[in-house]
């Protein structure tokens, strides 16, 4: 719908918006200056908050580390424009306990990192709500939250169930019970913002319902998590050198095909759906007792059960295992098969898949740039092999990457966009922090700046193990090193010398030169583990910048936080 500015816009007589030389005549040049000034009308409208609707106002907040969340908030905000509310979403951080208290209708999807951590847009808020001296909330803020986590974490939703349970504590009207939804989070996201907009609380505050009108920077996707593309692998080699240790591959998988290709930026992950290794399976339904040929019933249809177990998850004991196989006291640590191995009365084959999860898609940070490899995507991929109680288990993406694919096979993928780890501007400086697999979305950096040839100078600090066995893409950063595009690299070998070095020690060994650099306006990006390695590598950071920066420990953290707030600190971490 038009402003009501719109067909004055057209009829008033005022300076021409187009070039003298423009190939019109004076009715035509009147007719498109009418036009761009209606256009004009209509951003302006929309830039002051007019949009012309009588939609409720509705806040939507979310914490997200790899953009699960903020993708469900911008679904929400269609959603809710069908059910009369105008939503307005920003990350959690963006918000304060004072602003909150004048908000009516108020709800969260927030996810959960690394060992029970807020997401880095949730931080602040977070530690803000958790303070013992809190300001109350009035009963006037309306709330609903919605969970995201992964159940094989035994920190489960954990900044989820904090938020909702503080936000009840200070005051503020719980409408629905919160959602904590597990990594296949889809129908339960459904069941909760149908039920959210059938509260009373909502329902009778709801405006006008109207067409959700898209965002302006954000194209729907033509492959998405639930309509993946084809994908065809090109190339899968070893990495690692031989020896003990982990085994880490570098995959490359073509992105066109006959119809519309895969976009993706620098920075991005991969998401892909693997399937479970037929030799597990064949252990797998030996445990049970079955062939495999047996019937089961699936949403799709009826499938073989060896068939309908390639894509179940035959690892995690979930609540839903515990109640179809009537085993109240299976223990957390153990996995599926364990119990099968010590038998389960009363398993039929359809009891058997109605304890098993649905395998889901993982996510693996892209180590290639598009400029550097149009119509490629790289991958880095670690393979997951772990002892548990004196059985050596796989991890079923990665070993699916590693060993179980070949080049001129098919994998149904799509782009987790990260809209908080692109590359920054060309001509900023950038410290790069990423050992072990962490140095994958780096590799994709610095490919970007020399296809661009990017004029900010480039510190890489990466380590792992052992320097002969473990320095993943040695070559390339060799001569990466070589023509300068690497200004600066750091490296930590753990086990290379009597002492154990790791890339937190780097970072303090070099602390005036690292302080220097964001001195000069460098931005700082980490990627890897989240509990330890990043945890330390932050510790790391408040230091050097107290050290080199004669600061105090809050002064430290000031600077830390401006770092954060001009997104000159950004973390993938998992």
């Amino acid at each position: 719908m038009f402003p009501p500015s719109f067909g004055s816009a057209l009829s008033v007589a005022g300076e021409s918006r187009l070039p003298v030389d423009a190939p019109f005549d004076k009715t035509q040049r009147l007719f498109v200056d009418g036009l761009l000034a209606g256009l004009s009308a209509i951003v302006e409208a929309q830039e002051a908050g007019d949009t012309g609707t009588t939609g409720s106002a509705l806040r939507v907040l979310f914490g997200s580390q790899t953009g699960t969340a903020e993708a469900l908030s911008k679904n929400l905000r269609k959603f809710a424009a069908t059910q009369g509310f105008d939503a307005t979403i920003s990350d959690l951080d963006a918000v304060t306990l004072v602003e909150l208290a004048e908000v009516e209708h108020l709800l969260i999807i927030v996810a959960t990192t690394g060992e029970g951590e807020p997401c880095d847009n949730a931080k602040r808020f977070h530690t803000a709500l958790m303070n013992s001296d809190a300001q109350q909330l009035p009963p006037t803020l309306q709330f609903s939250v919605c969970g995201l986590g992964d159940l094989s974490y035994p920190a489960f939703n954990k900044i989820a169930k904090e938020v909702d349970v503080r936000l009840h504590e200070l005051g503020a009207t719980r409408i629905r019970d919160a959602v904590f939804c597990d990594t296949a989070y889809e129908d339960d996201f459904a069941v909760w913002k149908e039920d959210v907009f059938a509260t009373p609380a909502f329902a009778n505050a709801a405006g006008t319902p109207r067409a959700p009108e898209p965002f302006p920077d954000t194209a729907e996707p033509v492959f998405t998590k639930q309509r993946p593309f084809t994908a065809t692998v090109l190339d899968v080699r070893r990495l690692s050198g031989q020896g003990p240790g982990k085994v880490v591959n570098h995959v490359e998988i073509a992105l066109a095909g006959g119809g519309p290709d895969l976009d993706y930026r620098a920075g991005d992950a991969l998401g892909l759906w693997p399937v479970n290794d037929p030799a597990e399976i064949s252990a797998f339904l030996a445990a049970a007792g079955f062939t495999g040929a047996e019937s089961v019933s699936l949403k799709s249809g009826p499938a073989r059960l060896r068939s309908a177990l390639l894509r179940f998850d035959l690892t995690l004991v979930t609540p839903a295992t515990r109640k179809a196989w009537a085993v109240p006291d299976a223990p957390a640590d153990g996995q599926v098969i364990d119990l099968l191995r010590h038998g389960v009365p009363g398993l039929t084959p359809q009891v058997l898949i109605d304890g098993l999860r649905p395998l889901q898609s993982r996510l693996y940070s892209i180590s290639s740039s598009p400029e550097a490899h149009p119509g490629e995507v790289h991958l880095t991929v670690g393979e997951l092999r772990y002892d548990l109680h004196g059985t050596e288990r796989k991890g079923c993406a990665s070993t699916f990457l590693g060993g179980r694919i070949a080049p001129g096979s098919t994998v149904g993928v799509f782009v987790q966009q990260a809209s908080h780890f692109h590359p920054p501007e060309d001509d900023r400086p950038l410290i790069m922090i990423g050992p072990g697999t962490g140095i994958a979305p780096f590799r994709a950096f610095l490919e970007e700046r020399e296809a661009r040839n990017a004029t900010g100078e480039n510190w890489l600090f990466f380590g792992d193990r052992t320097e002969a066995r473990d320095y993943l893409y040695r070559d390339q950063i060799e001569g990466w090193r070589a023509t300068g595009l690497l200004a600066r690299t750091s490296l930590a070998w753990s086990r290379d010398g009597q002492d154990k070095v790791y890339v937190q020690d780097m970072i303090r060994r070099d602390a005036s030169e690292v302080f220097a650099w964001l001195e000069r306006g460098a931005a700082i990006y980490i990627c890897g583990d989240a509990a330890r390695m990043a945890a330390d590598v932050d510790r790391a950071l408040h230091h050097i910048i107290a050290d080199a920066g004669q600061m105090d420990a809050r002064s430290a953290a000031a600077y830390v936080e401006r770092l954060v707030h001009d997104h000159r600190y950004r973390r993938d971490v998992y």
